[in-house]
Formats: structure tokens, sequence, C-alpha cells
């Protein structure tokens, strides 16, 4: 018989050519504790057996899983049809090659409700293609469960802003898509939508497995990576707007966290020596027309800790190198 119970929360799972890791995705979202959930599995244009694993699982599960085909349009574009097709009052985003733990959605729906909060957020665990852990990504440290945002407005520049280990108040999205065509499109809206929440809470279990895959660590770093200060600019537009405006030193943080370290982090891995000089030529515009010292971004801290001490040692000097202009020993260095 089917689920007449309107579901809770809806799951937007985008997929393009992941028949590799698609069943492992799909089975952790079968097997929630969370009942009344909806799993949106929109089809990318695959053009591997993804689809035949999709139908597979859909006629295993019809009263949880949703299926849906589209042209290639982009990871922002399958998240903002999933959006569209959405009936839950929460929602959720989970990469088509990571897994979640059995209790991820029950527990931040808990959260969600027990505490009134728009945003809810859990930590992450990186896993290899054998299930081994490989890092702890710890979100918020130090924090209570419950964060009111006009307190703990340091949230806003300290969060790393993926997509993946958050649940949302369907609301946030009223008024707001993924920017389409784009790279970094989570930096670009999510914190947007956290400048519309009052209410944040947090969960210290390790919900969210992101899978580091073999197939992608030499993934090629272009001019594409512009896209990292175009969506710093574009969230500063909210911001001015927003019932945070006048909290300028989280503002200068998060342009410090996001549009230097994030971007240098990207930076690290261009080949080409021209697109190298042409992009760390533009940070420097970025950082020139924001009036951010070279003192505030050495003395940025996150979470309470001089973020660039806690660096590896070869990130570290890269860093340095950088921030002394000296670019040609930098190249050097890579």
């Amino acid at each position: 018989m089917t689920n007449l119970v309107p579901p809770k929360v809806s799951i937007i799972v985008p997929v393009y050519n992941v028949e590799n890791y698609l069943a492992k995705c799909l089975t952790s979202l079968v097997s929630q504790t969370l009942q009344n959930i909806e799993v949106i599995i929109v089809n990318d244009g695959s053009k591997d057996h993804s689809e035949e694993i999709i139908q597979e699982y859909v006629k295993k599960f019809p009263e949880k899983l949703k299926a849906y085909q589209k042209e290639n349009g982009g990871l922002s574009d399958a998240r903002n049809f999933g959006l569209n097709k959405a009936t839950g009052e929460y929602i959720g985003f989970v990469d088509s090659d990571d897994y979640v733990k059995k209790t991820m959605f029950e527990e931040m729906l808990y959260l969600a409700e027990r505490h009134n909060a728009e945003m809810v957020i859990c930590n992450i665990q990186k896993v290899d293609e054998n299930g081994n852990i490989t890092q702890k990504l710890t979100q918020i440290p130090n924090m209570p469960e419950k964060i009111i945002l006009e307190d703990h407005f340091s949230v806003f520049s300290d969060l790393s802003y993926f997509a993946c280990n958050k649940l949302f108040k369907k609301e946030l999205f009223a008024q707001k898509r993924f920017k389409k065509g784009i790279h970094f499109e989570d930096i670009q809206l999510i914190p947007q939508l956290l400048l519309e929440c009052r209410i944040l809470a947090q969960t210290q279990n390790f919900h969210y497995q992101y899978l580091e895959r073999t197939d992608s660590i030499s993934k090629t770093h272009t001019e594409k990576g512009l896209d990292i200060l175009k969506a710093v600019s574009d969230v500063e537009s909210a911001f001015e707007k927003s019932q945070y405006s006048t909290k300028r030193k989280e503002l200068k943080n998060f342009q410090i966290l996001e549009g230097v370290y994030t971007f240098l982090a990207y930076l690290a891995f261009v080949k080409s020596t021209d697109t190298f000089y042409k992009m760390a030529d533009q940070l420097k515009l970025f950082i020139l027309k924001r009036d951010i010292k070279i003192k505030d971004i050495l003395y940025y801290s996150r979470f309470g800790k001089n973020y660039i001490l806690y660096l590896p040692l070869k990130k570290k000097l890269f860093y340095l190198l950088f921030f002394a202009g000296q670019k040609r020993l930098i190249r050097k260095l890579m």
C-alpha cells in the first residue's frame, strides 16, 4: 500500500555517470531510519548505466523514490529541477557518489523541529573507495547544539559551505536557486541562505560520507576557479540587503576565508603558468578593492584559532610566498 503521509524531508540526488557508486548512495537513502522521506533522483543526461540502476531501485522502493530524467545541464540545474519537484517541509542534498549514515535525516529533522532551526548541519567524513576514513571534517566545534545567529554570527565566516551536509527549511528556497553554469555553486548560494536564517542547529555526528574518488584526483584546475571570486561577490550583494548587514567584521572574515584562502587552495593546483599569473592578478585586485590588508589575512582566525598556523607546511609556504609577492618562487615550489 502506498504511503499517504506527506514527506517531511525531500532528499535531492543529482546523477551523472556514477554507475560505480550510485547503488551505495541509494541504499544509504532507502535505509534511512526516518520513514516519511522522498528521494528525488534527477538523472542529468547520464551516458552510462546509471539509469538502469535507478530503475532497479525505483521498482524496489516505489514509495520512497521518485526518478526523473533530463538533458544534461550540470549540477546546479539538476538540483534546481529537484527543488521544483520537492514536496517535503525540509530539503536535503546528497551527491550520487557519496553516502550517508542511516540516522542522518532522522536526527537532523529532530534538531530542526526541536530548535525551530531553518538550517541544520552535521559533520563530514572523507572516505576512500574501500570505506576507510581518510579525514574527519568537524564543521562547528565549540558551539552549542542550538545556535542563535545574532549571538554567534562568527559562524557566517567560519562555516564550510557544502550543500550536502545540511538540512534546509524549504522556505529558504522560495526566492533562491543554485546559479547555473558556474563552478562553486555552493559558495555562491548557501551563505545567502544562511543570511535568511535566525537559528541554526548542529550535530557533532559524522553523518555524511564524502567519497574521494580515485578517478577525480587528477581533475584539471583552470580559470573556472575565478568563479570563487564571483560567488563571493554575489554573497556580498546579499549581505548588504540582509538582517546582518551591520556585522562588517564577519563579512571581511568571509571574504578572507572564501575569497582568499579557498581561492589560493584552488590556485595551487593550476598547472598553466599563464593562467596562474592571470588568476593571481585577479585575486590581488579582489583584495585591493575590498581594502583587505595582508595583516588581516595573516591574523585571520577560524573557530578561535589562527588559520594559517594550523595549515600543512607546504600550504603555509605557498600562502606566505604569495602574500610576499614571490610568485616565481611559488611556481618552483609547486
